[in-house]
């Protein structure tokens, strides 16, 4: 077997810490952690901090993310780093504060949710993985439409799914909201639950993509393409694998298809929806990238690469052009 360019970075160990480097180059790059110059310490308080810290802690939770599942069966970092790598892609997500806490909270539900796989007992992590969803939801409400998702991989693929567990999801979702409802009554501001609650009814006229930007859509469709490559990379390559792995495949997958229809039918969400897609995607484009070793898929490792180098600048340094 012989071992070309693609192969040699996915499992050398500086290359985290290489692409860690460049993720900070590109914030900064970006003006969001420096906003001014001369650089004073209240300039410095208005930066983006928040949001990158959440960058920071989805990327180590990436790291272990794959480590606690195995997800690639070699020693390699291609997980982590395709997300970082991808979102760094996407720069224009960097402001978002929203997208950044349900990114985060996102990435953790995955983890806690695999730590069930084949216990139908395991209350703690369920009740976690909700719990998590429910923050995200105070965020963003409309991720309440992952849940029959979530209750479907618990029964099909990581079978884990009881009453017990069922309930312990119920608890977990509603877990913020047993803080945030005193805190609105206290206040005054029942009405604000009722609205946040009201947008799950807000649908736009499907296909209507007049507010999606030039750099959006070029985001949407290299995400989409690289999906597609390592999904069927996957399907023929999965006999590889243990039975544990390809179910949590199975349900990256399912979440990365799902979370396409959302963005083509709802465009209007796409700066936390990409988000969601870039999380799933990412475990199916490593795959690829680690475990794949003939010239057309070097060749392939060049052009992703390229790609998402250029789009990175691109999105740096033009504005957000609309159609």
């Amino acid at each position: 077997m012989i071992k070309r360019t693609q192969n040699r970075v996915a499992e050398s160990r500086f290359t985290l810490t290489a692409v860690v480097a460049y993720a900070i180059a590109v914030w900064i790059a970006s003006g969001l952690l420096i906003p001014a110059v001369p650089i004073t310490t209240a300039e410095l308080l208005q930066g983006a901090w928040v949001q990158f810290a959440c960058f920071l802690i989805s990327a180590y939770l990436m790291v272990e993310l794959n480590n606690s599942n195995a997800l690639i069966r070699i020693y390699s970092r291609t997980v982590s780093c395709s997300f970082i790598v991808l979102l760094c892609a996407g720069c224009f997500l960097f402001s978002s504060l929203g997208g950044a806490i349900v990114q985060l909270c996102m990435v953790a539900a995955c983890i806690a949710a695999f730590h069930c796989y084949q216990n139908k007992l395991s209350m703690g992590w369920t009740y976690y993985t909700f719990l998590c969803i429910g923050l995200a939801s105070t965020v963003f409400v409309q991720i309440l439409f992952y849940v029959p998702l979530l209750w479907s991989m618990m029964f099909f693929r990581l079978t884990s799914l009881s009453w017990r567990t069922f309930f312990a999801s119920i608890v977990g979702l509603l877990t913020p909201y047993w803080f945030a409802i005193p805190v609105l009554l206290y206040q005054g501001s029942a009405d604000l639950l009722y609205q946040h609650f009201t947008a799950l009814a807000d649908f736009q006229m499907p296909f209507d993509y007049r507010q999606v930007t030039v750099n959006e859509l070029l985001l949407f469709v290299f995400v989409v393409a690289l999906g597609i490559t390592g999904t069927v990379h996957y399907w023929r390559q999965k006999s590889a694998d243990s039975i544990r792995i390809r179910m949590l495949f199975g349900c990256f997958t399912q979440m990365w298809l799902l979370t396409t229809v959302f963005i083509v039918l709802q465009p209007q969400h796409y700066d936390i929806l990409i988000r969601i897609l870039i999380i799933n995607v990412s475990p199916l484009i490593a795959h690829f990238l680690s475990l794949t070793y003939t010239r057309i898929t070097n060749i392939a490792f060049y052009v992703i690469c390229s790609v998402a180098l250029l789009m990175t600048l691109f999105n740096l340094w033009m504005p957000s052009l609309n159609f």
